[in-house]
């Protein structure tokens, strides 16, 4: 027991820092999104997160907008269990055959005026699946899109600045 205590002295910390968002470039972002939701809705943007067959890379990405770092509760954004609660879809990875029916029914479930956000290079063109048997490919092959955020995956950053050019639009 010594030995390991000793050893881990004697090496010390070697992981590598986090990486480093420019915090204002983040809060600038998140104080003009919290800007649009509010003259948009008057309230919190809900969003329902679909995933349509991805590799949950951006999933990863889209559970760190939640987490204490990012916290995009602060900037009024939510993510909501019911599509019949959200007035966005946020959809990830290429649309599967077996996900094509739920995700259709996923979209007419949430409520008018909703908008649609493609996030990923899988969801935006396909990606490497593209459109074959078990593929669809694109979301826009199967609903409307009106926003893409490429990126494999995008970034937590880079999602805040497509959830505002979203709601510019």
């Amino acid at each position: 027991m010594f030995r390991i205590l000793k050893k881990s002295f004697q090496t010390g910390v070697v992981t590598e820092a986090p990486p480093r968002l420019e915090d204002a470039e983040l809060d600038g972002v998140g104080m003009e999104l919290r800007r649009r939701i509010d003259a948009r809705f008057g309230r919190s943007l809900a969003i329902r997160q679909v995933d349509a067959g991805s590799c949950n890379a951006c999933e990863l990405e889209i559970h760190a907008l939640n987490n204490a770092y990012h916290d995009v509760a602060r900037f009024g954004v939510h993510f909501v269990a019911s599509p019949r609660h959200a007035d966005a879809l946020l959809v990830t990875g290429p649309v599967s055959r077996h996900m094509e029916a739920a995700l259709r029914r996923t979209w007419r479930a949430t409520p008018a005026p909703k908008f649609v956000i493609a996030a990923g290079d899988c969801a935006c063109t396909g990606g490497e699946f593209g459109v074959s048997y078990a593929s669809c490919g694109a979301v826009e092959r199967v609903i409307p899109v009106d926003a893409k955020i490429p990126g494999c995956p995008p970034s937590p950053l880079a999602l805040l600045k497509g959830l505002l050019h979203a709601l510019r639009a």
